[in-house]
């Protein structure tokens, strides 16, 4: 991005003709900066007036061009435009519709811009100086305004006297020529009012005695110059005669001091006069560029910056102050007033760098130079400054020092201990020697990389480990240090170990991978691997070290004993009262040749005791001296468990089978010797392995099974006992004389049993009035001769007492196929009941033909 920016004052009727040039100028001269600037215009340039041009050459961005403030606050100034032409962007600063310049009100203004191109941003003031142009007279103010200027005058007033001045600018200077074209007749007018070219108003050589509260306007027309002439008109309202009075000021000569940094139309000071209608002007200076004051009010305030170091001559200004009645001008008094500018301490020092931000390795040597500040005093360039440093951060002034101007390291920077060495925040405090002192602080920080500079290291060790323990188990924990911060940035590796240990990489935990076996190796030797990281400003800068662990083995008894053989079958011819040497159990372990300490015992097959053990010796112990002796061979299978003695723990064990066939002594063929066979045996023994597998399930499981068995059983009782209520009631009702029969028959006999075989009764028909019926006695049913209750006999003449269960009863009254059992016929001396011939009752059930 490159930009560069010319200027120049364009004003007036040439502006069309000049732009060609001005555009020429900007492509040949293009390496001029004036923003900030300053132009003079006269107070005549109307509305649209081009102020200034702007020439900007901003290549790979849109510029803009603001207008920020204007001091004094006025709407005169549109806001700048901006607008691109063969390449180039042309800004202009033009004055407003409303523009009205007065260089008697305020003849300076300061327009505050800003040009933005992207990042770069240039911004300063514009001075606008106005000039009163003494070519062009101007018909302003409420003179020119259709109501016209008021005058009020006495009626006393003296015949010819002046009685108003028409001030308009450039007036004395044009030689221009005022009438009044207004008609003056009588009699309302006493005499004709006058004006000469200075704008005097003069009263009628009559004068205006008797014309009081009367007002006379008048039209006056200004003409100068070739056919130019503006025109506006005066009110004369005549007052009646005031009292003598006269002017003068409230207050004699005053010194007044003022700032240099106030802004213009800042009031200075306010003088007052006695009298009546009193108006206020300055005499001197003429032209009052710095001043004006109020022609009512009599204050006096800035009408342009009072800054000392542009304008040395503004330090003091002596003012000359007249103070008048308006109706009558010769009636005036003087004051002279002396306005001190005191030099004021506006800006602070400006540095360069503003923001100092730097990085230095931690190993920087003591001197090593960081920066130099640059710094000027806008109030005073050149001056003396004083720089100061002041530290925030915790290392204190100790790291860092200020020589005049130069920051350097003063003391070394290592940090490899915790705190905030890392980070050195500070400033530089700038003063001036103004009043008051204006300081600059200027931030400093100053960040201290890491840098790895120690290897690290781990002390050896040796750890002692069983050589039954499982994988993953912890042996120990291998301790790296590192004089680099933080400490603890180590990882650690294993080289050697063939794969049984591993070293955790982060906390150095030493573990045990696979099995270990004593007998094969005793003595593991690992070395591991240190390495540091996050400790120097390159991540891949690393340092490392090693150190040696070693890893000892503890014996642990894991093989049992072998015997050989391990099954022995012997005959031995015993002798009677005498102990004799079966055989010697002869054990090794095969993997641990170096064991040699066992013990024996007999844990099975030795009835009587006849047998015990000496050592490794099988002895047999024939010790009955008296009948009755053993006639007939005997065979013992002689359990010995052999088990290790030694300190290692567990104590392993194996048991050898030893069968041995005793002869008695009077069954051998020779009874002064005893003859021992030895068969060894050919069997090999068999391991046999059976592993049973099961499933153990949860507490928690057992406690849900449980409930949930016994919620479904209740639930299926609750539905067994709905069914079986509806069952009975879905079931038919017996027939009436199968109920008459069971529930009218009193002599119904209960009795439970079963049948236990059949029955035949002849067909038998009873009488009106029976004596006796006969009773039937079974298994759940009782069939017999029963006497009938008078009851029973008064309701049935003809009735059988049958005796049996209620639950049968039931049976009978719910089945028809079992009332069928007997059946009514009607006859006419009563009812006729008919049995079967043959009744079966076989559990319940009843049978018949």
């Amino acid at each position: 991005m490159v930009l560069k920016a010319t200027c120049l004052d364009v004003m007036g009727e040439d502006t069309m003709v000049l732009r060609p040039l001005v555009l020429l100028l900007a492509l040949v001269v293009s390496d001029l900066y004036c923003l900030p600037g300053s132009i003079n215009v006269f107070d005549s340039q109307g509305p649209g007036t081009v102020l200034q041009f702007f020439f900007f050459n901003c290549s790979s961005h849109t510029p803009t061009l603001k207008l920020l403030r204007v001091q004094p606050h006025t709407t005169f100034f549109n806001p700048p435009s901006l607008t691109r032409w063969q390449g180039i962007y042309v800004g202009k600063v033009t004055l407003s519709s409303s523009a009205r310049l007065d260089a008697l009100a305020v003849n300076h203004y300061e327009l505050q811009l800003q040009f933005t191109c992207g990042n770069y941003v240039m911004e300063g003031p514009l001075s606008v100086d106005v000039q009163r142009d003494a070519g062009h007279i101007q018909c302003a103010g409420r003179f020119a305004s259709p109501a016209g200027e008021i005058i009020q005058v006495p009626e006393t007033v003296t015949p010819g006297a002046r009685l108003y001045t028409l001030l308009l600018p450039g007036l004395e200077l044009q030689g221009a020529q005022m009438s009044i074209t207004s008609a003056q007749d009588p009699p309302y007018f006493p005499g004709p009012f006058s004006i000469n070219g200075q704008g005097w108003l003069q009263a009628p050589p009559q004068g205006l005695k008797g014309q009081a509260q009367k007002v006379f306007r008048l039209q006056i027309l200004v003409t100068f110059g070739q056919n130019q002439s503006c025109g506006g008109m005066l009110m004369v309202k005549v007052l009646p005669a005031p009292s003598s009075s006269q002017v003068s000021f409230l207050e004699q000569e005053q010194n007044i001091t003022v700032p240099e940094d106030v802004v213009p139309g800042t009031k200075v000071v306010q003088v007052q006069a006695r009298g009546f209608d009193v108006r206020y002007e300055i005499l001197s200076p003429v032209p009052c560029r710095l001043f004006s004051i109020g022609r009512a009010d009599g204050v006096i305030r800035t009408a342009a910056p009072l800054e000392l170091a542009p304008a040395a001559g503004s330090a003091v200004t002596a003012l000359q102050v007249k103070a008048f009645e308006r109706l009558r001008p010769w009636a005036s008094v003087e004051l002279n007033l002396t306005v001190t500018v005191r030099p004021v301490n506006r800006w602070p020092p400006r540095c360069v760098p503003a923001l100092l931000m730097t990085q230095i390795p931690e190993t920087a040597p003591v001197g090593t130079l960081l920066s130099t500040f640059t710094c000027v005093d806008p109030d005073c360039p050149g001056s003396t400054l004083d720089y100061q440093l002041r530290f925030h951060s915790t290392p204190g002034p100790a790291s860092l020092c200020l020589n005049d101007r130069v920051l350097e390291v003063n003391a070394t920077l290592d940090c490899d201990t915790r705190g905030d060495c890392f980070q050195h925040t500070a400033s530089v405090l700038v003063l001036d020697g103004g009043q008051p002192r204006m300081t600059t602080e200027v931030p400093v920080l100053v960040m201290v990389t890491p840098v790895n500079e120690f290897s690290p290291v781990c002390v050896p060790r040796t750890f002692r480990v069983r050589e039954d323990a499982g994988p993953c188990t912890l042996l120990g924990s291998v301790v790296g240090t590192d004089m680099d911060y933080p400490h603890d940035c180590i990882e650690y590796y294993t080289s050697g170990g063939a794969g049984t240990f591993a070293v955790d990489r982060l906390s150095g935990e030493v573990h045990l991978l696979g099995p270990l076996d004593y007998e094969q190796q005793k003595l593991y030797r690992l070395t591991v691997l240190v390495t540091d990281h996050s400790q120097d400003q390159d991540p891949t800068r690393h340092l490392s070290g090693s150190c040696t662990i070693t890893i000892e083995v503890e014996d642990v008894n894991d093989h049992p004993p072998e015997c050989e053989p391990p099954f022995q079958e012997l005959t031995v011819h015993t002798s009677l009262g005498r102990s004799m040497e079966v055989t010697k159990v002869s054990c090794r372990v095969p993997q641990e040749p170096q064991r040699l300490a066992f013990s024996y015992g007999i844990i099975g097959g030795n009835s009587q005791s006849q047998f015990s053990l000496q050592g490794a010796v099988l002895v047999h112990d024939d010790l009955m001296l008296g009948p009755p002796w053993p006639e007939q061979p005997h065979t013992y299978e002689l359990l010995i468990r052999v088990a290790d003695a030694g300190p290692s723990t567990p104590h392993l064990s194996t048991t050898a089978t030893v069968i041995v066939h005793l002869v008695p002594w009077r069954a051998s063929t020779v009874a002064t010797s005893t003859h021992r066979t030895t068969v060894p045996s050919v069997m090999t023994p068999l391991l046999v392995t059976d592993t049973e597998a099961f499933w153990q399930p949860a507490p928690w499981f057992v406690v849900v099974l449980t409930v949930t068995s016994a919620l479904l059983l209740l639930a299926l009782g609750w539905l067994l006992s709905r069914l079986l209520r509806g069952l009975a009631q879905v079931l038919p009702a017996p027939s009436k004389p199968a109920q008459a029969l069971l529930l009218n028959s009193p002599s119904i006999q209960r009795t439970e049993g079963s049948i236990e075989g059949f029955m035949e009764a002849p067909r038998t028909e009873t009488p009106q009035a029976p004596s006796s019926v006969m009773n039937l006695s079974f298994r759940g049913c009782t069939v017999g001769e029963t006497s009938p209750s008078p009851s029973a006999a008064a309701a049935h003449p003809a009735g059988l007492a049958v005796g049996m269960s209620s639950s049968y009863r039931y049976l009978l009254a719910q089945a028809p196929s079992w009332y069928s059992l007997c059946s009514q016929r009607p006859s006419q001396g009563g009812t006729r009941l008919t049995l079967p011939t043959r009744v079966h009752c076989h559990s319940g059930h009843l049978q018949g033909p």
